[in-house]
């Protein structure tokens, strides 16, 4: 009779490989996919490049730190509704009541980063004229 420690082993490795498959064949694709002609781009130096396109016109755009801020917020946001889907579904039965107020202290935490963000105006979009 096998050990059920070996199997859960076996499973543990095949899940290690199978995330390790899965995380490094999209750099195989590029690598098989890439192109091998090489270009010269000595006169190119000074331009600015985005995606590996040439620019069409003035293609430099400065974004407001702002912008960054907004975003670093709603990531912020989306991994803590990720944390708290799992609480949701496993929520106790036994002691309701903590589980409510542990889930209540959290948000209100997280609450407190817009509470901070708003004293500091951050939440003012104020577009600063571009002088070159």
């Amino acid at each position: 009779m096998q050990d059920p420690f070996d199997l859960d082993l076996i499973y543990v490795i095949a899940f290690c490989l199978g995330g390790l498959v899965f995380a490094m064949s999209p750099f195989a694709v590029v690598h098989l996919l890439a192109a091998r002609k090489t270009r010269n781009y000595a006169n190119k130096t000074d331009q600015v490049v985005e995606c590996g396109m040439d620019p069409i016109g003035d293609a430099w755009i400065r974004y407001s730190a702002v912008y960054y801020l907004y975003a670093l917020i709603f990531v912020a946001f989306a991994v803590d509704v990720i944390f708290l889907i799992p609480v949701a579904l496993v929520y106790d039965r036994v002691f309701p009541i903590r589980d409510f107020v542990e889930v209540v202290i959290f948000v209100g935490i997280l609450s407190l980063v817009i509470v901070y963000a708003w004293k500091k105006q951050l939440f003012e979009w104020t577009r600063k004229p571009h002088v070159p």
